[in-house]
């Protein structure tokens, strides 16, 4: 027998080869399991389409498209292999390329799925012309425009802020650059689609396209009406469905099918498919122009191990679990509103009748009357293990100044949740957000940014309401392998040992300086301090000991019991989210990494008096003012300016003087005011040049290895943010 040919294959599985890879894939599955997700345009795709999509298909490349007799074959005739593979030999294809037999198969098999799931009982799966083939869904819309409309055509699409997408004329995306776009808005008081409007509007600019389906409009659009407009001015009716596919295979949400010309929808939304996209339409003249669009207009190569788990995907959205779970999903949404308004929180456009719903976050202000916003909520919310994204509302300015945050209930569906744990999940994030104390600060460009802090006991009670609402779902991991540090339960284990947390990072002085009670600036390399870590209000959260292993490492041991609350504690001190002082704009080192250390050894007693490991002439430290108030003050600081002292004069005065300036007293020096007016010289230093007397100023010079965190106490700025070389304008604080 004689021997193998060599290969160059690479065998071994992800683990063996590239092991980061697959520890990162294994923290990528915890965070799905471990976090409720309600980004409404995100599901989990099942196992069974996850397998087609990593198949051997993904070698193939296969430009073109499958023999057009397929269009109307039924599942039985595509999959009789003799006969198409028959055919194939004799006859070939359109494609460009040669050993595509199978993927002819696999696409015409999508095709015809996707047709029979979108069919109705009086248009059949055999009027139904699909393209499986872009690769999202830009693509797919970027490719009706190509087939349909020319460049500088007028479209008309809502408005971004108002619910649309990028593709429907934002003047960011290239529909919105290349072609005339007149949107299409919300009625300002009913926050609804208002149909005269978008009728007098289409009338007065004649769009060639209109384009109806939304990702954040909540409510189904009334194709009847949007296609009796188009017909009015000659316009195509283009029905983006990518976010109710689903909804719409199942019954759930009225179909456009039969009066859009054309419908395109992603498939990993309500679909719970692979990330990709189809266009279907039922006019033959026009699937010819939009195939052409696709490819070779806007993209080369089909992903056919993608189009063969679009196959599974339409099996599977015709079963009738898959129609229980998307009218369950619709239902779930309209009660996570109900609940959520119920506890005081605004939606934005009233309500939903789909999977999807807005938070209007300006319903929550500070007590000075500041808004909770978009962004700020979003971030808090993740943090406490609910994922969602910020988005625009009616009336906000841009996405820039989202005041929105976007909730969809699939993902929550699949894992099992009824209207009783939607409820709950709801309670949740109302008690969160308002909860949450907003706040805003003066950027550099001249704005204002909005942010928030939330009560640290608030924050860690929802992390594990939600926990206690994953764990009931049932999706736990097999074998316990992979975790996901949401909350720690360190003192289950260890209750009475004494453990060691790792606190490192470049900023872990400044953050341990704030949160013990002993000055980490006296510490050196290898040496350890006696320690507390104090609640906000002065209470006892552990006795410690913290060692300084070097510049940005420190070792905090303290006892198992205490474990969890503190590391909880220090991570969302390092986030920046939580409050810690009566004062928001109070600001901490960060961002440090807490990690438990199994292999250190605690290095000696942890104190029991409070008063022995209190440094208490240290600026600050969370909970010195309430442990502090019955100590000896330090003086109080008085400055007294002498007002008989001489007025000082600079190196320049004379020059001043001469060039004819006019002179008068600053700040105890005579200074030149201005030559000629005052808005000449701002015009001069504006468009040519301008020369400064800074003679007068005076420089602080703050240096030493804590001088950063220092400043940080005393200035207005984030100083320790600042690179070698860099300044920043700043305030100095007073008491």
């Amino acid at each position: 027998m004689s021997e193998l040919m060599k290969d160059w294959l690479f065998r071994g599985d992800l683990r063996e080869i590239d092991p980061a890879v697959a520890e990162l894939i294994d923290h990528e599955v915890a965070r799905q399991v471990h976090k409720l997700i309600l980004i409404p345009s995100e599901s989990a795709a099942p196992q069974a389409v996850r397998e087609a999509l990593m198949s051997p298909f993904q070698n193939v490349y296969a430009e073109g498209y499958p023999d057009p007799r397929t269009r109307r074959m039924t599942e039985d005739e595509i999959l009789d292999y003799d006969e198409q593979l028959g055919y194939y030999r004799r006859y070939g294809d359109p494609r460009y390329y040669k050993g595509v037999e199978y993927a002819d198969i696999v696409e015409a098999l999508a095709r015809r799925r996707c047709a029979e799931a979108f069919a109705t009982p009086l248009i059949g799966p055999g009027r139904i012309f699909v393209n499986v083939q872009p690769l999202s869904g830009a693509p797919a819309n970027n490719a009706v425009y190509e087939a349909l409309v020319k460049p500088g055509e007028t479209v008309m699409g809502l408005s971004l802020v108002a619910g649309g997408h990028l593709t429907h004329g934002s003047p960011v995306n290239r529909s919105g650059k290349h072609y005339n776009i007149v949107a299409y808005d919300v009625d300002p008081e009913t926050e609804l689609l208002n149909y005269d409007k978008i009728r007098e509007l289409a009338l007065q600019h004649k769009p060639r396209m209109i384009i109806a389906g939304y990702t954040s409009y909540p409510y189904a659009p009334d194709w009847k009406k949007f296609r009796e407009i188009a017909d009015e001015v000659g316009a195509y009716l283009l029905a983006d469905v990518s976010h109710v596919s689903g909804l719409i295979i199942a019954g759930a949400f009225p179909s456009p099918l039969g009066l859009a010309h054309v419908i395109t929808f992603t498939t990993h939304k309500t679909l719970d498919g692979p990330r990709g996209a189809c266009i279907i339409t039922l006019d033959e003249a026009l699937s010819r122009k939009i195939d052409r669009a696709v490819f070779p207009g806007e993209q080369g190569g089909p992903h056919v191990n993608t189009i063969a788990a679009l196959a599974v995907a339409f099996k599977l959205a015709r079963t009738e679990q898959f129609k229980q779970l998307q009218h369950q999903t619709v239902k779930n949404a309209a009660h996570l509103a109900k609940v959520l308004s119920e506890h005081g929180i605004r939606i934005a456009y009233g309500g939903t009748n789909s999977h999807l719903l807005v938070i209007d976050c300006k319903s929550i202000t500070g007590a000075d009357g500041t808004p909770l916003m978009g962004d700020p909520a979003a971030r808090i919310l993740d943090l406490a293990g609910m994922v969602t994204n910020r988005n625009t509302i009616p009336g906000d300015a841009g996405a820039g100044s989202a005041s929105g945050v976007r909730l969809g209930t699939s993902w929550i569906t699949q894992r099992g949740f009824t209207e009783a744990e939607t409820g709950r999940l709801g309670v949740i994030i109302a008690n969160l957000l308002k909860a949450c104390l907003p706040y805003t600060y003066d950027t550099k460009g001249g704005g204002e940014a909005y942010r928030a802090k939330v009560d640290f006991e608030t924050l860690e009670q929802a992390k594990l309401a939600v926990a206690e609402l994953i764990s009931q779902a049932g999706n736990d991991l097999p074998n316990g392998r992979f975790g996901y540090p949401h909350y720690w339960s360190l003192n289950d284990k260890y209750p009475d040992a004494t453990i060691v947390f790792e606190v490192s990072g470049d900023q872990a002085h400044g953050l341990l300086q704030a949160a013990t009670t002993n000055n980490v600036d006296l510490l050196k390399d290898g040496a350890t301090q006696p320690t507390f870590l104090l609640e906000k209000d002065g209470a006892v959260m552990s006795a410690a000991t913290l060692t300084r292993v070097n510049t940005r490492s420190y070792q905090l041991a303290l006892p198992g019991k205490n474990a969890a609350r503190v590391a909880a504690w220090l991570r969302d001190l390092s986030d920046g989210y939580v409050a810690f002082d009566n004062d928001p704009y109070m600001k901490l080192g960060g961002p440090v990494a807490v990690k438990y250390n199994a292999d250190a050894k605690p290095p000696g007693k942890l104190p029991s008096d409070l008063h022995d490991a209190l440094a208490v002439y240290k600026p600050y430290f969370i909970g010195h003012t309430a442990i502090t108030a019955e100590t000896v003050a330090l003086p109080e600081f008085a400055w007294v300016e002498d007002h008989a002292a001489p007025v000082k004069k600079t190196t320049l005065n004379d020059t001043h003087k001469k060039m004819g300036a006019r002179m008068v007293p600053f700040a105890g020096w005579e200074m030149p005011v201005w030559y000629s007016s005052v808005m000449e010289e701002h015009k001069a230093t504006r468009q040519a040049a301008g020369l400064f007397d800074v003679s007068h100023m005076g420089v602080c010079d703050a240096s030493g290895p804590n001088a950063a965190a220092f400043l940080d106490l005393i200035t207005a700025n984030d100083v320790q943010a600042l690179e070698v070389g860099n300044s920043h304008y700043s305030y100095l604080l007073g008491a």
